[in-house]
């Protein structure tokens, strides 16, 4: 598929700015340009970005009913009550629910923790987990990455005697459900400065705010600062504002002192003794604790990050470590199979959105499997498969730049069952009668709504520079973005009418890989870089051919030596 180029347009303002700081700073004029892009335009600005600060996390009663939940978390305590942790079975849900469940061990007599089963209970809170918790005697349950649309399973839990704690950043209706508190910075009526909080995020505001409420220094919730910062890289939340101040300082515990669940994690990933960044707990990390509700139950993901001694750690991370292996191969199988039948869907070329369904998926990889058809086909996609505990057809979406997907889902909410989500992703439900109305539904809405030009890839290119600018202090001064992800991405650069330096050459195991080693005509190289899935333009370069590249840069070391390397996105003839 070709991807269309975007290089981003610098203002005259823009440049002056960037001048001004580079003067100011001693920094090179293109990381200045970076910054003022991310509207980071003065000197204290640019010193709060690169070094963010604890001090600067909002004050967490700014929140709706935090006032509310602290006061029913503190009569539960000094009654003694049974509290229930709840929480989703991926990432962002496990890690919230360690957060919360870790700070108030010290305080609770009667705490416990529940992950609901993905096929048996689905997503969010159901009602064999309230039924458990009446069970087990618990008055209180803190909902954590779910629940702000359980208004029915929270009508069930007040008339069993339950009240719940809402922690959730998910998408809210206009109605809120009856509990005792909600706490979701994307409530209509919420004020408080930031809303892209991840779950884990908001659990650990109220965390906060139970702290200081009861004047537990700040101190004792830092060491939890490493699951905000895992739940933030794998949930896809901005890496702005309070996420970015997160993200920061867990990264820093990561790297300095993880716990021992997550020290398990590192050493089966292969990243001890290496600095752990986000991208490494998005590929790495991540997939390995959500592996263990994909395939079995987040329980066991839970039960690693609480992890009190190294040979349990070692245990468990061995054992979500097969479960990613187990999952790769299922996502394979069902991937090649959504293929196949998109394959045999007539005028496909035509059709703005895809939604492919199988009774037999299992039901764990389906978000997987959704991304992936979205990546190659550059369409929204939904996967559906049917829900293994009740006779309802499930599924999963993801989506484009420019096309909202939770919206498109919401107008077909007459025919489902429940749905959520956001602009990008979403899950759905509804009766297998309703099936075949949903796809043509969906499938006219995405037509109507995307435009031609939106269905292809486009890469946005922050700025055009030359190898020569390629070094060691600007690597340095690259790296004083991170932590980068969505919102602070990874800078994306170009360079133009470069040429090989003679020795790039194609690799792989089938040679679909182009290893590079270019120049350029302005004294600029030689640099090395990968591109994967490239190997087609293998003959035009070895032939010394002009072509302009676009990459981002990162170090590379092997057998202890660190150099400076691109990764490629995309290679084109100069001039094309």
């Amino acid at each position: 598929m070709t991807n269309k180029w975007k290089i981003r347009p610098h203002t005259e303002e823009e440049m002056r700015r960037a001048t001004r700081l580079a003067a100011e700073l001693r920094l090179n004029p293109v990381i200045c340009l970076l910054l003022v892009q991310r509207g980071i335009v003065s000197v204290a600005d640019t010193e709060r970005f690169f070094n963010p600060s604890l001090d600067d996390l909002h004050d967490p009663f700014l929140m709706p009913d935090m006032y509310k939940a602290v006061k029913r978390l503190n009569k539960a305590l000094g009654n003694k009550e049974k509290i229930l942790v709840y929480g989703d079975y991926d990432v962002d849900g496990t890690t919230a629910v360690s957060l919360v469940y870790k700070f108030l061990r010290p305080y609770s007599v009667a705490l416990d923790y529940y992950i609901p089963d993905r096929y048996d209970e689905g997503y969010g809170v159901s009602y064999k987990g309230i039924n458990c918790a009446v069970e087990n005697g618990a008055t209180l349950v803190i909902a954590l990455d779910c629940g702000i649309k359980a208004m029915d399973k929270i009508d069930y839990a007040n008339e069993k005697g339950i009240d719940f704690i809402i922690c959730d950043h998910h998408m809210p209706d206009d109605e809120l459900p009856k509990a005792v508190a909600v706490l979701d910075a994307k409530r209509a009526d919420s004020e408080y400065p930031y809303e892209h909080l991840s779950g884990c995020g908001v659990g650990f505001k109220f965390m906060q705010a139970f702290a200081q409420s009861n004047d537990i220094p700040f101190s004792e919730l830092e060491c939890l600062l490493e699951l905000t910062a895992v739940s933030i890289a794998s949930d896809i939340v901005p890496i702005t504002g309070e996420n970015r101040i997160f993200a920061y300082h867990g990264l820093k515990q990561l790297n300095s002192n993880p716990s021992l669940g997550l020290k398990g994690i590192i050493n089966i990933c292969g990243l001890a003794g290496k600095e752990i960044t986000i991208s490494d707990i998005v590929f790495k990390i991540g997939p390995r604790i959500n592996a263990s509700g994909r395939m079995e139950n987040g329980k066991e993901a839970v039960e690693l990050l609480l992890a009190k001694n190294m040979e349990v750690a070692r245990e468990k991370s061995e054992t979500i470590n097969q479960y990613n292996e187990d999952r790769r191969e299922l996502d394979k199988r069902i991937t090649d199979e959504a293929n196949a039948i998109i394959n045999e869907i007539k005028n496909i070329e035509n059709q703005k959105g895809i939604v492919v369904y199988d009774p037999h998926w299992h039901k764990g990889v389906i978000g997987i499997v959704a991304s992936r058809l979205t990546e190659k086909y550059y369409r929204p996609s939904i996967v559906l498969t049917k829900s293994s505990s009740s006779e309802l057809i499930t599924g999963s979406a993801r989506s484009i730049a420019g096309f909202d997907i939770y919206k498109a889902i919401e107008a077909c909410r007459d025919l489902l069952e429940n749905f959520g989500g956001h602009t990008y992703a979403a899950g759905l439900s509804m009766r297998e009668e309703n099936l075949d109305k949903f796809i043509r539904r969906f499938i006219q809405l995405a037509d109507e709504e995307i435009k031609p030009e939106q269905m292809t890839p486009q890469i946005d290119i922050d700025a055009i520079i030359t190898l020569n600018d390629i070094n060691v202090k600007f690597m340095h001064e690259l790296k004083m973005l991170d932590p980068l992800g969505p919102e602070n991405e990874k800078p994306v650069f170009c360079s133009l009418s470069v040429q090989d330096y003679g020795t790039s050459k194609r690799v792989g195991k089938e040679l679909e890989h182009l290893k590079l080693e270019i120049i350029d005509g302005k004294g600029g190289g030689p640099i090395h870089g990968i591109a994967f899935g490239m190997s087609k333009y293998s003959d035009y370069i070895k032939d010394m051919k002009p072509f302009d590249i676009c990459y981002t840069i990162e170090e590379n070391t092997y057998n202890g030596n660190t150099t400076i390397q691109m990764m490629v996105k995309d290679i084109r003839p100069h001039g094309t």
